[in-house]
């Protein structure tokens, strides 16, 4: 991560100054914004993007702005974990992914330590995937079913979106009626998806059409052994080739890893926070820049 990506200046033909990098062949526009809360709408966000956008440009949006603002949010405090989830919680994804399959598939170092130091919170985060979910996602041993845990308050995590296929267009149809710039809309999971004799698939309930979906631990545990492809498209304003979605996916993905703001596990929410508590709070996730999408723009 870096405080300061190599960023250019340019001017809209109406005078807005605004900042980019340029990454393989594509300027990267940032959107940034306050913390978006619990049923908050992004119509600021979208006024925003109005003032930048242009037709051929790209925006993807990261999946847990949108699910907050759908109020698409569980609190686990609600859960009791049962003796199924304190089994996957302890002995099957902290013991046996953590030090016998993990090693074994090659999965992230990254992901095995933060195995192997799972918190006792994860017995009810595992009672939660298994009663919304059930066992094909919570055999998998981290983010399971694509929930988010490190961008959301308390002891809440954050769903996938509902429909983002429907929400990509009804972004792009904003866009249009406010500017008349046709913006293809891309509603992204930084979940992988992963490559196999040219099949596509991911371990995430949802996908855009080209992307077999839903496939739990199964597609997690095949992927290991497969070409993993990098960020899923989860939903698209129109039709777009699994290929072309998923390129323009990591573009905005390895923007967002650049920044020192980024949050892609509850480690790393609590490092970027600066917070020694054991809960994030809105307070705390409200004091910094948050950047929910970005315009992808081909350079001419």
């Amino acid at each position: 991560m870096t405080d300061n990506p190599n960023y250019k200046e340019a001017e809209t033909e109406q005078g807005q100054v605004y900042k980019y990098v340029e990454i393989r062949g594509y300027q990267v526009i940032p959107i940034e914004t306050h913390y978006i809360k619990p049923n908050e709408s992004i119509d600021f966000m979208i006024d925003d993007i109005s003032k930048l956008c242009k037709s051929g440009d790209y925006l993807v949006i990261a999946e847990t702005p949108i699910s907050v603002s759908q109020g698409r949010l569980v609190d686990e405090a609600d859960y009791t974990p049962s003796l199924k989830a304190k089994f996957l919680a302890t002995y099957w994804s902290k013991y046996f992914w953590g030090y016998v399959l993990g090693p074994i598939l090659g999965i992230k170092e990254r992901t095995i330590k933060n195995l192997r130091k799972l918190p006792e919170e994860s017995k009810r985060h595992k009672e939660v995937v298994l009663q919304l979910y059930g066992w094909k996602h919570a055999l998998k041993p981290a983010s399971e079913a694509g929930i988010d845990l490190s961008n959301a308050p308390g002891t809440c995590v954050s769903l996938l979106p509902e429909n983002p296929e429907k929400v990509a267009k009804e972004i792009s149809e904003s866009l249009m009626e406010k500017t008349n710039q046709d913006v293809t809309t891309l509603i992204i999971d930084t979940d992988a998806t992963y490559r196999r004799k040219n099949k596509y698939f991911t371990g995430l309930p949802i996908a855009i059409d080209g992307i077999e979906a839903d496939k739990g631990v199964f597609g997690y545990a095949l992927g290991q052994l497969s070409e993993n492809m990098g960020s899923t498209p989860l939903g698209c304003s129109r039709e777009i080739s699994v290929e072309e979605g998923i390129k323009i996916a990591n573009i905005a993905e390895d923007y967002q890893k650049s920044l020192s703001t980024a949050m892609e596990t509850i480690y790393s929410a609590k490092d970027v926070l600066n917070s020694d508590t054991p809960e994030v709070t809105v307070e705390s996730l409200d004091s910094i820049i948050h950047t929910p999408a970005v315009l992808v723009r081909k350079i001419e």
